[in-house]
């Protein structure tokens, strides 16, 4: 169930490859984060442009690659090292998701994903 939430201009966010695709799919639940801050990886945007090649075209693949590339935080070898941590306890997450996780707790912001795999997880903003 999606609450109704209020936002400010300075709410970030991680976006993980799931709010990108709601976005661009024009997903209702997802209408208010769109103007949020946000942040990514290489490899969500990685993710992203895979599946909308699988879900649309090259060209509209392409397209928002470009456009949410700007989003793309550096990683640091540490938090590597944490994350594949974190996946040795959470085996059925990608190696993406496992990053994006430990990339939004450094940042001190929450993941924003309706992926499944994180529902139960402190530190997400669970929108389906």
């Amino acid at each position: 169930m999606n609450r109704t939430r209020s936002f400010m201009t300075n709410d970030k966010f991680f976006f993980d490859t799931y709010a990108f695709i709601e976005i661009i799919r024009g997903n209702p639940a997802y209408s208010n984060y769109k103007d949020c801050g946000a942040i990514a990886t290489l490899f969500n945007i990685a993710e992203l442009n895979y599946n909308l090649k699988k879900l649309f075209d090259k060209s509209t693949a392409d397209h928002y690659t470009d456009l949410y590339s700007s989003f793309v935080v550096e990683i640091e070898i540490s938090t590597v090292k944490e994350a594949m941590d974190f996946k040795l306890q959470n085996k059925k997450m990608s190696m993406a998701d496992c990053i994006g996780y430990t990339v939004a707790k450094k940042y001190g912001i929450k993941i924003l994903t309706g992926d499944n795999d994180f529902r139960n997880l402190s530190n997400v903003e669970f929108v389906k």
